[in-house]
């Protein structure tokens, strides 16, 4: 089954003095989601933004809002979320007493349902919602921070979650966040990940050049 490759630039790397600009560059250079990290400091040391930012980008965007919720039991705010313009929630699966409920909360809602997976978190932990995803997110970092690098046993991980799905029949994109540069563009593709979240990578320098270049990147590759 072929995968459609895309691009989600992540605006916690943005210039937050001109945050509406930066958006507005990336979305017409091509990039067709955008990645909104929400961090509560309590499931990962920093605090980001909420509800309130992403209401206000909603209203100027009509972009795919791709929500990443690092945050402590994200099931209290899958409603709250999904009334900001969300159109995929994103919820770690380390974060979730009841993963299961919390991935029904989302579909049930309308939205895409995805489970991020830290590094050292094994995928045997999605075996029993899979048939509920619409993505799995493979964090290529340990969440919190930009600008890390990328860890290398993570190539593996990706591989195997893409012989897994196929091997199911099921459509389930495979997002990769963390570390996604200009040397690593080329491993995670061709690993089989379909969805690449790149933020420094992204805005710091020439925005539309630098997103233009990675989508030129990305149709080289045809994931199956």
């Amino acid at each position: 089954m072929s995968r459609h490759n895309i691009l989600a630039p992540s605006i916690l790397s943005a210039n937050f003095n001109h945050l509406g600009e930066d958006i507005q560059t990336v979305i017409s250079a091509g990039a067709e989601y955008l990645h909104i990290d929400v961090m509560d400091g309590m499931f990962v040391p920093s605090i980001s933004f909420g509800m309130p930012v992403i209401k206000s980008i909603r209203k100027e965007q009509n972009c795919f809002f791709d929500v990443h919720l690092m945050v402590q039991d994200p099931g209290r705010y899958i409603d709250d979320f999904v009334s900001c313009g969300a159109d995929s929630i994103t919820v770690h699966a380390e974060a979730c007493t009841h993963l299961h409920r919390v991935v029904q909360s989302i579909k049930s809602k309308g939205v895409r349902a995805a489970v991020a997976l830290n590094p050292s978190t094994p995928l045997n932990v999605l075996d029993y919602v899979m048939d509920d995803l619409d993505m799995v997110l493979i964090m290529t970092v340990n969440p919190g921070f930009g600008g890390q690098s990328y860890i290398p046993q993570m190539t593996e991980k990706i591989l195997e979650l893409r012989k897994k799905i196929q091997e199911s029949g099921r459509n389930i994109d495979i997002q990769v966040d963390g570390g996604v540069n200009d040397q690593t563009i080329h491993t995670v593709l061709d690993a089989g990940a379909n969805i690449l979240v790149a933020g420094s990578a992204v805005f710091k320098g020439e925005l539309a050049e630098k997103v233009k270049r990675y989508l030129n990147i990305m149709k080289e590759y045809q994931n199956y």
